[in-house]
């Protein structure tokens, strides 16, 4: 379990996506051990979330029944969304022709969707705090203020797969290549004639000694995860075409939330594991800003 840790810890300082770490085409990562991981953190959201319910409810069965249900719910969640787009990510990988195997692919979504769920529990105490000391009249507040930390954690998940995308389409170039003599007019092959004898020139003599002057030595720092290579630009086209799955992720994990609701738990109605399928998530967002404010 601990190396399943270290993996994700490994991820979220960029050491498993330097350059020469993906130099397989590939980030080096236990996907099974750290999708656990990504199962727990998202469970310990879950019961962040599911605190206010515990501290707003009557009976004791809804508030456990609430607890659970958000504690199962949000690794669901990310789960069931990475299952309907993944399709749409490897054709969309084929398309830009960055040649990453399914494997390869399915590693790397492991690994952003570990730094979504990180970013997500490290925001938990947050919620909980703010769910033990907010009562009833407050769940629209409640709802609103864990859409911004769905919405946080997965701009930054979503951000660490594109420059991780950047950086294995670095890592397949390679080294550049050496010249060669064919390929620099400058360069003949065979030995060299040599130089033609010049007369010599008087040396002038060496200045004086002076104090040795410290020398500033400039540390070049390692990359973090979210950092872009410099001196490295990628394409437009690959730009565009991942940054449309970007929105067709978010599209549909705001919309699989919506219906695996209720997630906070709405004192005012008993506890219920679905709700009937009604509206969509954005007009149930704009339905609750009108009702805040």
């Amino acid at each position: 379990m601990w190396k399943w840790v270290r993996a994700l810890d490994r991820v979220l300082r960029g050491e498993a996506t330097r350059l020469p770490e993906l130099s397989e085409e590939t980030i080096q990562i236990p996907a099974v051990g750290l999708s656990a991981v990504v199962l727990g953190l998202g469970m310990v959201y879950g019961v962040c979330m599911g605190c206010f319910a515990l501290v707003n409810r009557q009976e004791l069965a809804d508030r456990l029944g609430q607890l659970l249900a958000s504690t199962v719910k949000v690794p669901a969640l990310f789960m069931l969304t990475l299952v309907v787009t993944f399709p749409s990510l490897y054709v969309f990988n084929a398309l830009v022709g960055t040649r990453l195997t399914l494997r390869a692919m399915l590693r790397l979504l492991v690994a952003s969707l570990a730094v979504n769920l990180a970013v997500l529990a490290s925001l938990g105490p947050i919620v909980a705090f703010f769910s033990i000391s907010t009562t009833v009249a407050g769940y629209g507040f409640m709802v609103l203020l864990n859409v911004l930390v769905f919405a946080l954690s997965g701009a930054l998940g979503l951000t660490f797969l594109l420059q991780t995308l950047h950086r294995l389409s670095i890592a397949r170039r390679g080294p550049m290549p050496l010249l060669s003599p064919a390929s620099n007019p400058g360069m003949s092959e065979g030995p060299h004639p040599p130089p033609e004898s010049v007369p010599p020139t008087p040396v002038p003599l060496p200045p004086e000694p002076r104090a040795r002057q410290p020398v500033e030595v400039e540390l070049v720092e390692e990359p973090g995860a979210l950092d872009q290579i410099e001196g490295y630009v990628l394409g437009r086209h690959v730009k565009k075409v991942f940054g449309c799955w970007v929105v067709v992720f978010g599209l549909v994990g705001a919309q699989m939330g919506w219906v695996l609701r209720p997630f906070v738990g709405s004192p005012g109605t008993p506890f219920q594991w679905f709700r009937e399928r009604e509206s969509n998530f954005f007009e149930a967002v704009l339905e609750t800003i009108r009702n805040l404010f």
